[in-house]
């Protein structure tokens, strides 16, 4: 039953998410029909009440309790955004031959900035954490979080993908690191020359029937290019980690959970292929079979856009080297149990 109204809150928080782009969208197809433009005020006003109660109500949902007076200055900051820029130039001439609406937009949005600017510098010199994680929640004092943190990781695989060719890899100073991604390197390396071998005859065929498709094809082959080039990269420089609390369980970008060691009641290196296909399991080898199934006493839950996901009870992942990591987890199950 738990379990059920958990996953009950993570489809509203998903659909509180999702739903008001549909709704802002269409309501920005409304504004620009034949009756919409005969009348400008009256448009502008509906489009305005729309975008805030669809914004606002979508706050509500998603804060757990009462949300803070942060959040709705930043819901009707964005609010006035979303119906100056959305909205068509007859609406905009219309917006501004009223300068009371005009000026109370305007001072929402620079409330806003100013609150949010104020929380933002205590943010970035807030300490205990680490440089990237400050930026980031300074920038989501002023941006839409989710929109912050699509961003963030964005920037991460582009990074990796076009930057990082050499170094150490990302571990932090009171973990262990086990590395997995030997066994992921023919594939990857087989997966980019395809890739390059397609770009270039997408490039020689389409290019003799279309300039455009052409053009579009080079943009959307060449970004999955790099991000392939950055998710195999991040196969090495994100190992999977063992710290004095948890296991990190990772796979580049796809994959990246805490396991508590008070949590585990097992370590196995063999098991049965049923156990693996389990939904009840988190199965984190890629493109191989795993080697190391983790046991624990407590589910826990994970999370999926695409479709509903319950709770896992086994972990299972492969290491290129897993007796370190056996012995090590096992020596470390030890001493917390004494």
């Amino acid at each position: 039953m738990a379990a059920q109204t958990g996953d009950g809150v993570v489809r509203r928080h998903i659909a509180a998410s999702i739903a008001p782009f549909i709704i802002v969208a269409l309501a920005g197809l409304a504004v620009r029909t034949p009756l919409a433009t005969a009348y400008p005020f009256a448009a502008l006003f509906l489009f305005l009440w729309v975008v805030a109660d669809t914004l606002m109500l979508s706050l509500f949902v998603r804060s757990a309790g009462r949300p803070a007076w942060s959040a709705v200055l930043c819901v009707l900051a964005s609010t006035a955004l979303t119906v100056w820029l959305g909205s068509p130039s007859a609406m905009r001439e219309t917006l501004f031959e009223t300068p009371i609406l005009a000026l109370t937009m305007a001072g929402v949005v620079l409330g806003h900035v100013a609150w949010a600017t104020a929380r933002a510098r205590r943010a970035v010199g807030r300490e205990g954490i680490d440089r990237k994680e400050r930026w980031v929640s300074a920038a989501s004092e002023i941006f839409p979080p989710a929109l912050v943190r699509l961003a963030a990781a964005e920037m991460t695989v582009i990074h990796m993908a076009l930057f990082r060719w050499g170094g150490p890899a990302d571990v932090p100073a009171n973990a262990r690191a086990f590395a997995y991604h030997q066994h992921l390197t023919p594939m990857c390396a087989t997966l980019l020359i395809l890739s390059g071998i397609e770009i270039a005859v997408y490039h020689l065929l389409v290019g003799h029937w279309s300039r455009t498709a052409t053009l579009v094809m080079f943009v959307l082959s060449d970004v999955g290019f790099v991000y392939l080039v950055g998710l195999t990269k991040s196969f090495r420089f994100r190992p999977v980690l063992l710290t004095p609390e948890s296991v990190r369980v990772r796979a580049g970008f796809l994959i990246d959970r805490l396991v508590p060691l008070d949590a585990i009641i097992a370590i196995e290196d063999g098991f049965t292929g049923e156990e693996v296909r389990d939904p009840a399991t988190l199965n984190a080898a890629l493109l191989a079979w795993p080697n190391i199934m983790l046991r624990l006493d407590r589910p826990l839950h994970r999370y999926s856009l695409l479709k509903k996901r319950g709770p896992f009870m086994r972990v299972a992942f492969r290491l290129d080297d897993p007796e370190p990591f056996i012995r090590l987890l096992t020596w470390r199950l030890g001493q917390r149990s004494s």
